[in-house]
């Protein structure tokens, strides 16, 4: 699935997916929501997925812009 993203919808998907990660534990802070064990994995993981697919998206996009 993510070989048929372009690199831009790659970092936009990183993006939202690292600010995921930052508002989650933002909200658990405030008490907006309860901190569960669960969800600060789920956030740890979506901050790092995010990164991976962020950083993945923007090699692929100085990729494509070297080979033209």
């Amino acid at each position: 699935m993510l070989l048929k993203l372009s690199p831009a919808q790659l970092i936009i998907l990183g993006f939202v997916l690292v600010a995921l990660g930052a508002f989650l534990p933002f909200a658990m802070v405030l008490k907006w929501i309860q901190p569960t064990l669960f969800l600060n994995l789920f956030a740890f993981a979506s901050s790092l997925c995010g990164l991976v697919i962020g950083l993945f998206g923007a090699l692929s996009y100085s990729r494509r812009k070297q080979r033209r």
